[in-house]
């Protein structure tokens, strides 16, 4: 495949700096999947493998926000307990200059067949993570994004509250803005959302995107996390989304509770509760094929709060 032109030579500055050589140039480069929001490409360098993403309609900040996520997320699972946590790719360089595409270079990870034992390590990763970098209060200390779309993530110390103000309410009022989801359900769920999650802390450093695409296997069988919207939240928000799309088995969620036992009220109310902010996501994402799910998820918290 061919970069476009404007990528070229601020991407082969960057390598060059990377290599500590003046010389070093890019030796082959293959398309590979970048998601659905930006392009993709392994390149190769002098013996060295790398992965760039790149985004012509990229808004300001979103590469940082994810380098930064990244960042933390290297040095949560460093804290984890060396090989027992995850691996995630460091990133190296960057630009959003406007010159031309936005773009995020980091290193490449290389992915491998799933193993017997891939879901229990991913679990067992996920809870030492959760458990290496807490905080004092809920959300970040910048806004970032969750895929395509502005998450806010204004400090605060109640939970309840930032999962209204934060996550639910945004997401909620930009449906609405697009005709969707005119009823009282949501409103219903919204009013009754600080009273139950009370009390719940103290915050986890959350990947915040957790999906099956966002997780693969990588040498050694460790699992690796990319892609990440990250915060501080409850860490039980990082399971919800492995459970709404489906891809990992139930191994990932018994090695979980052996390391960090998963409360009642997760299965009952709070699973729906948590999955309902990434389905809004989806009905501002993709339209109202999201929305009978929306409701529906909706509709069972209601019912398990009584």
């Amino acid at each position: 495949m061919r970069l476009p032109a404007s990528l070229r030579k601020p991407l082969g500055i960057a390598i060059r700096g990377i290599a500590g050589t003046p010389d070093a140039s890019i030796d082959s480069i293959r398309a590979v999947s970048g998601g659905c929001i930006n392009n993709g490409a392994r390149l190769e360098s002098g013996g060295r493998s790398y992965f760039l993403k790149w985004n012509a309609a990229a808004p300001t900040g979103m590469f940082v926000a994810e380098a930064d996520g990244l960042t933390h997320l290297r040095r949560a699972a460093s804290e984890a307990g060396g090989d027992r946590g995850p691996r995630v790719p460091r990133p190296l360089a960057l630009s959003e200059d406007g010159d031309g595409p936005s773009w995020l270079l980091m290193e490449w990870l290389e992915p491998t067949s799933p193993e017997a034992d891939s879901d229990a390590r991913l679990g067992r990763a996920l809870a030492l993570l959760h458990d290496a970098e807490a905080g004092d209060d809920f959300g970040w200390p910048e806004s970032n994004w969750i895929g395509s779309l502005p998450q806010r993530n204004a400090l605060t110390d109640s939970w309840g509250a930032f999962w209204c103000e934060q996550r639910l309410l945004p997401q909620l009022d930009a449906a609405r803005a697009r005709g969707f989801l005119a009823g009282r359900t949501l409103d219903e769920v919204i009013d009754r959302t600080p009273t139950a999650l009370e009390g719940i802390g103290p915050p986890s450093l959350l990947h915040g995107d957790l999906w099956s695409g966002n997780t693969f296997v990588t040498e050694g069988g460790r699992p690796a996390l990319v892609d990440p919207a990250v915060y501080r939240g409850h860490a039980e928000v990082d399971l919800a989304m492995t459970e709404l799309f489906g891809g990992f088995g139930p191994d990932l969620y018994e090695a979980y509770g052996e390391l960090r036992p998963i409360g009642r009220g997760y299965r009952a109310y709070r699973r729906d509760l948590y999955q309902l902010y990434y389905l809004l996501v989806h009905v501002n994402l993709f339209g109202g094929a999201y929305v009978p799910g929306t409701e529906a998820a909706a509709a069972r918290v209601l019912a398990a709060l009584g």
